[in-house]
């Protein structure tokens, strides 16, 4: 009885965290595909789910961060999807490789010519980024998904830090660290490597010794056997010298 009350709560537990999650899933997000490290360039997918029930997502619009202007932006074409890139002037220069930069991407739109994103479906809009900022830790995107039927979704509240999550997110691209980092992570995996084997080698050793104790006992165990049946035949033969 106790484990089958306890079986029922784990599943009411387990549907509730699904049915909590489900909604925070749903909202329109930025990916990089492998890292996005800081001073580099990188691959990152805006994936776009239909929230509706009756209508379909028909252009997405994301405007990208003022304070950290990228001077690289290339979309991937999407099937499906027409593609608009929009540059804007700097305030102040880039230098990007001893070359300045006068404008950046600021906005860059998908407008659907077939069917959009049905409900039911989700779209991933890929973009080539750099150069990636190296005094920030994130990058801020915000983006209006607009609905066949006329409705346009605004994801842009920024999260405060430590408070909760808003009601429309803007896309957040997490950045990592550069290369000396990722030297020392690897650097950290190797340790790790050594360690393993330093263990393995340990472990090799002890059940070396643990075999050995147990011939040794299996050997002391027989020649205790032997010396018993040793002097029990020579107890016999002494009884029948005797008779």
């Amino acid at each position: 009885m106790n484990i089958s009350r306890i079986a029922v709560a784990a599943g009411v537990a387990a549907s509730t965290v699904l049915l909590l999650a489900g909604p925070a899933s749903a909202h329109v997000s930025v990916q990089p595909q492998g890292e996005a490290a800081k001073g580099g360039y990188a691959t990152v997918n805006f994936k776009v789910p239909n929230e509706r029930d009756d209508a379909s997502t028909v252009k997405l619009e994301v405007s990208f961060p003022t304070d950290h202007p990228l001077a690289s932006v290339s979309p991937q074409p999407v099937p499906g999807w027409k593609i608009a890139v929009t540059k804007s002037k700097l305030a102040e220069p880039l230098d990007v490789h001893g070359k300045k930069i006068t404008e950046a991407v600021s906005k860059v739109t998908w407008t659907a010519d077939g069917d959009g994103i049905e409900p039911g479906y989700f779209e991933q809009f890929p973009l080539s980024v750099g150069q990636l900022p190296e005094d920030a830790d994130q990058l801020v995107f915000k983006a209006l998904q607009t609905y066949s039927e006329g409705e346009v979704v605004r994801w842009i509240e920024e999260t405060p830090e430590g408070g909760e999550e808003p009601e429309h997110p803007a896309p957040v691209l997490a950045l990592t660290a550069g290369s000396a980092d990722a030297h020392g992570a690897a650097a950290d995996d190797k340790s790790g490597e050594t360690a393993h084997a330093k263990e393995t080698t340990a472990s090799s050793d002890g059940a070396g010794s643990s075999t050995s104790d147990s011939t040794a006992r299996v050997l002391g165990v027989v020649g205790i056997v032997i010396g018993v049946a040793g002097v029990a035949f020579g107890v016999l033969a002494g009884r029948r010298r005797a008779a």
